[in-house]
């Protein structure tokens, strides 16, 4: 699992990117996008119209969109039986009224 850091704006050694026979580098902006659910190769590409700080601290605020979604799928059996069981209660109060 990724978790980027709200202040890898200021100098990005949390998370570096080894390189061959090189330094190694920061993500960019794009790759903490991708790296946080925001856009999946192939499909249209998000925008990013804030600085690379601006959204090095909005990334690293962020929780991950397919965590999200999937705790979502698994909360939802129990939201609709909450819900049948709310309007299933609803209609006995009235008929008892």
């Amino acid at each position: 699992m990724w978790i980027l850091c709200a202040r890898y704006h200021k100098d990005g050694s949390e998370i570096l990117v080894s390189q061959k026979r090189k330094n190694p580098r920061r993500l960019t902006p794009r790759e903490c996008a991708r790296l946080m659910g925001f856009e999946k190769p192939g499909e249209r590409e998000f925008i990013i119209d804030v600085s690379d700080t601006q959204a090095y601290r909005q990334f690293g605020n962020v929780v991950v969109v397919p965590v999200v979604e999937a705790v979502a799928r698994h909360m939802e059996p129990f939201i609709k039986g909450a819900v049948q069981t709310d309007k299933s209660t609803r209609r006995k109060m009235r008929a008892v009224a």
